[in-house]
């Protein structure tokens, strides 16, 4: 009976130390869980994974509208894909290589201007990769269509934020980029009212983003950025030429411009990158903004509602050097094409300069506002119903008009479209947009 006695507490020490380590061995399991999860909930990490579950997730509980079968099918194509494969896709070109093929990053590919740039340099043959944060500045749906368009281009748009240095650093470390397209901006005047933030961390905070990862690349890519006429403000003197002072910006937009144009001297002086900066007049199309006063008007006539159209002081006419987006792509290539090489720091000190520009790219023809809404009516065979009013002090200009010499002179820039004709094609976009839409 002694014996059974003794044997009791061995084995219960044995049971128990088992538990114990059973115990600790949970505990430990579940400390490194928690670690794991806080981390990939942490807004600091960048790791893909972890932007494919926030794409998930602002896909699955974003508006029906927004979240097409299309949307869904592209998460989870990329939850199993590596972008780098897809990018490295992108840029392979489909023939020969001549010796002035490009390889560009295009930002903002997705938006209006973007995604035809885009268009038009992989259909020549450059190597072309997108890069956009899809934002809901407008409806994503559009920009999801305009994605779709691309990839059956073979062109890739990579999702994500221009101010995301780490992601930026690994684009330029799979490609290596002979030239940037920037064209990732807050657009619009009037938003700048509701949401004065966005623009100086797109405008101001983005592009410094891509400039510092630039600067720091060897070889540096050439940059061919958006600026904007928005950047002439309250000049009174016309046309708007790059000789005109640009110091009276009428909205934090124009402002926002105008300090990238300062920004550009500042990288452009201190680490030789190449730089151009393009000023858009009133771009127009296929694919546009719906947040411009055409689209809204084709959409609001076509229904039946009422359009306000703005008017100056003693019913003077709003006009827009309206250009259309066929000519500023040719501008936009034109730029790239005549860039010339960013020569670094080194390049400097052997007495080097990199090119440091700026164009007017415009149609040099303004047309008023009320004729652009007699030519809707007579596409759409609709009469519009006018609301006028009075011009709301929140940073439009009355008069905006391109002097397009400088471009003309040095990148062969000559519009070719006028008001009509390039309304036409809009309208034409637009019925069978809505119609498969």
């Amino acid at each position: 009976m002694e014996k059974e006695n003794n044997r009791k507490p061995k084995l219960w020490h044995r049971f128990s130390a088992k538990k114990v380590t059973m115990n600790c061995s949970f505990l430990i399991v579940f400390i490194l869980l928690f670690i794991f999860l806080h981390k990939l909930s942490s807004p600091t990490s960048k790791s893909p994974i972890q932007r494919i579950v926030k794409e998930t997730h602002s896909i699955v509980h974003s508006k029906p509208s927004s979240a097409s079968p299309a949307s869904l099918e592209r998460v989870v194509f990329n939850t199993k894909h590596i972008w780098k494969n897809d990018v490295l896709n992108s840029v392979t070109p489909r023939g020969s290589i001549n010796n002035h093929h490009k390889v560009v990053l295009v930002t903002g590919a997705a938006g209006f201007v973007g995604t035809h740039v885009s268009l038009a340099l992989k259909r020549r043959g450059d190597s072309v990769v997108g890069l956009d944060n899809f934002n809901r500045y407008y409806d994503p749906k559009l920009k999801r269509s305009r994605q779709d368009l691309l990839l059956n281009e073979g062109v890739y748009v990579v999702e994500g934020d221009i101010n995301d240095m780490a992601l930026l650093n690994r684009l330029f470390d799979t490609v290596r980029f002979t030239h940037v397209m920037h064209l990732a901006a807050q657009a619009g005047v009037r938003y700048a009212m509701k949401n004065p933030s966005s623009y100086i961390n797109s405008n101001i905070a983005g592009f410094v983003s891509l400039l510092e990862v630039c600067k720091s690349l060897n070889p540096k890519p050439a940059i061919v950025w958006a600026s904007s006429s928005s950047v002439y403000g309250l000049n009174t003197k016309l046309p708007f030429s790059e000789e005109d002072p640009t110091d009276q910006p009428a909205s934090l937009y124009a402002a926002t411009k105008k300090a990238g144009e300062e920004i550009a001297h500042s990288y452009n002086h201190i680490y030789g990158l190449s730089l151009t900066g393009l000023r858009f007049f009133t771009v127009y199309g296929p694919w546009g903004r719906p947040d411009m006063a055409y689209f809204e008007f084709t959409k609001n006539i076509l229904k039946g509602k009422n359009i306000t159209v703005f008017q100056g002081p003693g019913g003077v006419s709003v006009g827009r050097d309206f250009t259309y987006i066929d000519d500023v792509v040719k501008g936009c290539v034109a730029a790239l094409d005549t860039a010339g090489k960013s020569i670094g720091r080194e390049g400097k000190r052997k007495g080097l300069k990199a090119p440091l520009r700026v164009f007017n790219i415009g149609n040099t023809s303004p047309e008023s506002v009320e004729k652009l809404v007699g030519i809707l009516e007579r596409l759409l065979k609709k009469k519009a119903m006018r609301d006028v009013q009075e011009m709301p002090k929140n940073g439009d200009v009355m008069f905006t008009h391109a002097n397009i010499s400088l471009a003309t002179r040095e990148l062969g820039y000559k519009p070719t479209t006028d008001l009509e004709t390039g309304l036409k094609k809009f309208v034409e976009w637009y019925v069978d947009w809505i119609q498969k839409d």
